[in-house]
């Protein structure tokens, strides 16, 4: 497969309603999603090709700050200080945003053009359990539509008769134990791991 005729061979073209349903601007529904999704994927790309794909979550409600119709922000909190995505971001602004709501097959997309800021006045309202956040994502829109829920459908995702957290896969300090060496043993990683320490500095 090396071209675009041949993959348009194999797949075909997408109907009327799908190669249309984008938009360059938020209408009200699309502000309700936003405002009811806690949860994002941010996907970047650096100028020479290096890709991310990181998740995004805060409380409804919080997650997306929507300036006006064709701009949307997104606050940074306390993580691992990687900052894979805004490291490409500064190479190459274009960005791809995947909102979900639990419970939800369909999402909502946003394509688009983003910068970094390191203050603003709408930082003030993006302030969570006390905490202002030091940096916030702005995208530019370019495009925005709709996303079907097959995937989420073939996955069985939000079906809790098909979650198995534990089968295969060990718990998170075993697994760090085995890939990212760190000096602690497993006792200590499951204290690192534990869910009510990582609680304590989600906005710290």
């Amino acid at each position: 497969m090396g071209s675009l005729d041949e993959l348009t061979d194999l797949l075909g073209t997408p109907g009327e309603r799908a190669a249309t349903k984008g938009r360059p601007a938020l209408l009200p529904v699309d502000r309700d999603w936003l405002a009811s999704s806690p949860f994002c994927v941010l996907a970047t790309s650096a100028a020479d090709g290096t890709c991310d794909a990181s998740p995004k979550g805060d409380p409804v409600g919080r997650l997306v700050q929507v300036l006006d119709d064709t701009t949307v922000a997104i606050a940074e909190r306390p993580g691992n200080r990687r900052a894979d995505g805004y490291r490409n971001v500064l190479s190459n602004p274009h960005v791809g945003l995947l909102f979900l709501i639990p419970g939800r097959g369909d999402t909502l997309r946003i394509q688009g053009r983003a910068r970094l800021v390191a203050d603003a006045p709408f930082f003030d309202d993006m302030v969570v359990k006390g905490h202002r956040p030091v940096l916030a994502m702005v995208v530019d829109i370019e495009e925005v539509f709709f996303h079907c829920a097959k995937a989420f459908l073939r996955s069985g995702l939000w079906k809790p008769e098909t979650w198995d957290p534990e089968g295969r896969v060990p718990r998170r300090a075993v697994i760090a134990s085995q890939v990212e060496p760190a000096g602690m043993d497993i006792a200590q990683l499951d204290d690192y791991y534990d869910e009510s320490n990582y609680e304590r500095g989600l906005y710290a």
